[in-house]
């Protein structure tokens, strides 16, 4: 679709917005601070959004904060200092564990996470022995590596040596791990890409989700307060969220621009790449949190935290906004445009 009639489709749709909810730009919009986890691909909606002013559209002002961690963006959550925060649904739950008040309430789905070796490794089998880097102790790509090892047949302190780099960043614990300090860990498809675009080779020894080992890095948390005190922020907040994964899905042009502004990535095989495992792949047409995935976080989780054993995720989510929206039609209306 050529850029003027996107242009026309997203002006027409702001205008009908402001009609039927009532929103005026005379008013001044309240702000929320949305932070996330990581620079990845599956952080493109809520680019898109900010982008294109699709939060103003739905009557709200959006501050997007980098924090790279999810244990960090929950204690920032629970602070005050975000409203929202887009990271692993484990780093909520585990909050939640301890007694906050969080709660998971949509996703942008799960991180393709593929785990890598250095590329003198060229078999699972050739780990044994060897050291394998997750980014911390309870973070998502931890619990992710402890449920696909064995799955691989490698047990962590048996097989292989599983340490934490502190480094929630894929493409940094691949450079460690191309420096020899570490042998494998796993990164997303992306940073791989991006790795062998330069010249360099890694192994790729497995799929996560091939193996069905779902992260949840690209969950949608908030405080339970805000979610009784701010629905229809919050709702906004989705529709503008679910709306720029939309346009970012069927527009080329908007998806490649937010990801040579927020990754700093220009080469078109990458951006293509990109766009089909996040946009066209991994990121829901309906941001419904993938509750299998969180369930084996609170398994994960329930060995640090006995009272979390026997727990079911459903305890730990409000999907109210998402259903609300669900049922009013907002997917049928957007994905019928």
């Amino acid at each position: 679709m050529k850029n003027s009639k996107w242009i026309a489709a997203i002006c027409s749709s702001f205008a009908l917005c402001l009609a039927s909810s009532g929103y005026s730009q005379e008013k001044k919009l309240e702000t929320l601070s949305i932070s996330y986890a990581s620079v990845s691909g599956t952080r493109a909606p809520l680019w898109v959004a900010k982008d294109l002013g699709l939060f103003e559209k739905y009557g709200i002002d959006v501050d997007l904060v980098y924090i790279a961690s999810g244990v960090v963006s929950v204690n920032a959550l629970l602070g005050g200092s975000v409203q929202v925060i887009a990271a692993s649904g484990s780093s909520a739950v585990g909050a939640a564990a301890r007694g906050a008040p969080a709660v998971i309430i949509a996703s942008l789905g799960p991180i393709a996470y593929k785990l890598i070796a250095h590329p003198s490794i060229t078999s699972v089998q050739a780990l044994k022995g060897k050291v394998i880097g997750s980014s911390r102790v309870g973070a998502g790509s931890d619990y992710a590596l402890r449920r696909l090892l064995p799955k691989l047949g490698l047990q962590p302190g048996k097989d292989v040596n599983l340490i934490p780099t502190g480094l929630s960043e894929s493409d940094r614990r691949v450079l460690i791990m191309l420096q020899g300090k570490i042998d494998a860990t796993i990164a997303t498809v992306d940073n791989i890409y991006q790795i062998e675009l330069a010249g360099q080779k890694v192994s790729v020894l497995a799929d996560l989700l091939d193996q069905g080992v779902y992260t949840t890095g690209s969950d949608i948390s908030t405080s339970r307060q805000f979610v009784k005190e701010k629905r229809r922020q919050l709702k906004a907040f989705l529709m503008g969220m679910t709306e720029g994964a939309w346009i970012g899905r069927n527009n080329k042009d908007v998806a490649f621009r937010v990801y040579r502004k927020y990754m700093k990535v220009e080469d078109p095989r990458l951006l293509e790449s990109m766009h089909k495992n996040y946009l066209l792949g991994t990121i829901p047409t309906k941001p419904f949190p993938r509750e299998e995935a969180l369930q084996n976080d609170i398994e994960d989780l329930s060995q640090t935290y006995p009272q979390l054993k026997g727990r079911k995720i459903e305890e730990f989510m409000d999907l109210t906004l998402v259903k609300e929206l669900e049922s009013e039609g907002f997917f049928t209306r957007l994905h019928g445009r």
